[in-house]
């Protein structure tokens, strides 16, 4: 499969050469750095005004020369932040944020996601990225620290992606790319509008092969903006999201074997039961801002949508016999939807706002089992079927006083209730009734002070209190097997602190540096694992302290140099007994004190150089990561890595239109490594395989 890459690479340098004389007299993406705008409490600030470790990527970054299929395409070069790309889309990417969410086995949980102000992450915590439109996004805000609290459940970090919605000229721009696994995206961006309304839109196919067997996935995006700038409500936007994802095939994960032997082979359980899963999910979403006069303005945000999975586990058909396991096929519908509003005095030196977000999501949730007599992988007998709810109703208060020129004082409240509710409607012989109800709550304060000595730097120091509720998967099961939820589940509380320096100099160089320190009671951890079913525990007490520094250095107009670093020490505080390979009943493995949290790298790194030439824009990219622990006993590990990107462009004119034509090579030094680990993976399939080399060439067309 490998050799494609370097015809494909040959041919877009050979196009390169043949439109030399035919250049279009755009130029090159901008050399200086503008000043950053951020929202991290919610209201506009110049970056340095905030007490917060806060990065924005914006739109070149995200588009330029880049796939445009993933966020671990660009996220990497925040500090503090690990995307672990799995290859595999039946699962997602595995994303945390200073250790938080570094457990999570499938989708994004500790993280709260947003998309043009509408969450991605559930009320419990629990969320996904495939939907986030990236060939539409003007910015992504990365937040990391005590300011996060100000976002409810599960804020250990916030992503949140804007697109693109602006009133400019009318502009229709194919896009896509193939690589030399066969994999391709084609897609579509059209943008428009006037002095009084603006409108964007856009579409995407993407499909591949897989880099292993049994992981062939296809990816349908569809995104709608429009945008009105004096209607009755004052400024507002409505979008529309929607995703398909049908016949996602998951090859699993490989044991520490397997991925020695051969790191692209698949699990034979994967063929055996054809494990697969099929997503739809569509959202609406719309957002106001009026302005009342006097300092005052009016903000709000509704939302509604649809998510409808069904997914096939490589569930034996031996373990379905209990009468307590809900069988080898996931299948659910989901109706979700909420609203924030918010308003916000200016007045003098002080900005105030107060605040109500209320969340509710309703599911109708199945499982049947993944086997017909002799036939695996297909939709058998009825296991369960139940009603679950949940809800969440968070009033806030954020308030920022600018005490003098040099000071700034930012304080911030939320109280967040997150209420649980199953109705089981499968009710038949001894597997009892799993209906259950459960509420968790809790008061988080914030509060940072911003001292600038002058225009260009920024002290500050940040403390907040954090609350992540268990999942509504992860209540589900009692560790004794009996029916209802587990009631011995607590949330975990979080006390966290930072203190840092921002640098901007001028308009060519940016730096930042940040050290911060959690202590989390209560952190949720496997106790059994048996039967198909896992149940969770609390553990007492965890600790993470690291440090992040980044630089962004623009010497001329052809050169640039970009360089994060983060070190995170993650570890448990306290000792306590955890689970080994299934089955297992009652957790008999010591964890002692000061081990460390799994999933999370101790040292990440990311460095970018670019050059940009007369003839084309050239740029090397290292990306390099320390070992992966894959459980909470530390018994094996993901090996550290570095891996090797270079990437080409140009920019020319094509039948008289601009276009865009790039070529990347991936991982250029052909390095072996697993590219993330699935934490506690009750059959100590841990590894998830990386991809070797490969070659990309895309373009992008304005017509």
């Amino acid at each position: 499969m490998i050799p494609r890459w370097p015809a494909a690479a040959g041919l877009l340098m050979a196009t390169f050469a043949n439109v030399h004389a035919q250049r279009t007299d755009e130029a090159a993406p901008a050399t200086e750095l503008a000043p950053v705008v951020v929202t991290a409490t919610r209201v506009e600030r110049a970056l340095l005004d905030v007490p917060a470790s806060v990065d924005v990527i914006g739109r070149e970054t995200l588009r330029d020369a880049q796939p445009r299929v993933n966020l671990s395409e660009t996220l990497s070069r925040v500090p503090g932040i690990v995307v672990l790309d799995r290859q595999n889309y039946a699962q997602d990417l595995q994303i945390s944020i200073r250790g938080f969410g570094s457990r999570a086995t499938f989708g994004v949980r500790g993280v709260r996601l947003y998309v043009d102000g509408v969450p991605a992450t559930s009320p419990d915590g629990q969320g996904q990225v495939s939907h986030f439109p990236l060939g539409a996004a003007e910015r992504i805000e990365v937040l990391r620290g005590p300011f996060s609290a100000l976002y409810g459940n599960s804020s250990g970090g916030v992503i949140a992606l804007t697109s693109e919605l602006r009133p400019q000229n009318l502009a229709f721009t194919p896009n896509g790319f193939v690589d030399s696994s066969g994999a391709w995206r084609a897609g579509v961006n059209a943008v428009g509008g006037s002095d009084s309304y603006a409108f964007a839109v856009d579409a995407s196919r993407f499909r591949t092969p897989g880099e292993r067997e049994h992981s062939a996935a296809s990816r349908n995006t569809v995104n709608l903006r429009f945008g009105v700038r004096d209607s009755p409500l004052g400024h507002a936007r409505v979008s529309l999201n929607a995703l398909d994802m049908p016949g996602t095939q998951d090859p699993l994960g490989l044991t520490r074997a397997q991925f020695d032997a051969d790191p692209t082979q698949v699990a034979a359980n994967a063929l055996q039961f054809n494990t697969r899963k099929n997503t739809r999910q569509v959202t609406l979403g719309a957002n106001t801002e009026a302005a009342l006069g006097q300092g005052r303005t009016l903000s709000a945000s509704a939302w509604l949508g649809t998510r409808s999975i069904t997914q096939f586990l490589s569930i034996p058909v031996a373990v379905q016999a209990n009468p307590l396991q809900p069988g080898g096929v996931v299948d659910f519908d989901r109706v979700f939807g909420g609203a924030d509003l918010r308003a916000t005095w200016d007045i003098d030196a002080m900005t105030a706002s107060i605040g109500l977000s209320a969340e509710r999501l309703d599911e109708d949730r199945r499982g049947y089992e993944n086997f017909i007599g002799s036939t695996f992988g297909v939709l058998g007998r009825l296991r369960r079927d139940e009603n679950n709810v949940l809800t969440a109703i968070d009033p806030y208060a954020q308030f920022e006083w600018r005490v003098a020129d040099r000071w700034r004082l930012h304080a911030g409240m939320r109280y967040s209730q997150v209420r649980f509710e199953s109705r089981d409607h499968y009710v038949v012989g001894t597997n009892g009734d799993d209906s259950g109800a459960r509420s968790f709550s809790a008061l988080n304060p914030s509060v940072g002070i911003v001292y600038r000595p002058n225009a260009a730097l920024a002290w500050y120091a940040a403390y907040g209190r954090g609350f992540e509720t268990p999942t509504l998967n992860e209540l589900a099961y009692r560790p004794d097997g009996s029916a209802g939820f587990n009631d011995g589940l607590s949330a975990a509380r979080s006390h966290n602190f930072e203190v840092g320096v921002k640098y901007l100099a001028g308009r060519s160089l940016r730096a930042t540096l940040a050290l911060f320190a959690s202590e989390t009671r209560d952190e949720l951890t496997v106790r059994t694992n048996s039967g198909g079913r896992s149940s969770f525990a609390n553990v007492a007490r965890t600790r993470r302290d690291g440090v992040e520094a980044s630089i962004d250095w623009r010497p001329t107009a052809e050169w640039s140099v970009y360089v994060s670093a983060a070190y995170l020490d993650a570890r448990f505080d306290t000792s306590f007994l955890a689970c080994g390979a299934a089955p297992c009943t009652a957790p008999s493995v010591p964890v002692p004190a000061g081990s460390k949290l799994p999933g999370v790298p101790a040292r990440t790194l990311y460095a970018e150089l670019k050059y940009r030439a007369g003839w084309a824009d050239l740029g090397a990219e290292w990306r390099a990561q320390s070992s992966l622990w894959v459980n909470d006993a530390n018994t094996d590990r993901a090996p550290g890595y570095g891996v090797l990107n270079l990437v080409a462009a140009r920019s020319v004119k094509l039948a008289g239109h601009k276009a865009r034509l790039y070529v990347r090579l991936n991982n250029a030094l052909d390095k072996t490594y697993a590219g993330s680990v699935i934490v506690n993976e009750g059959n100590s399939r841990f590894f998830e395989p990386a991809p070797g080399v490969s070659g990309l060439i895309g373009i992008d067309l304005t017509l």
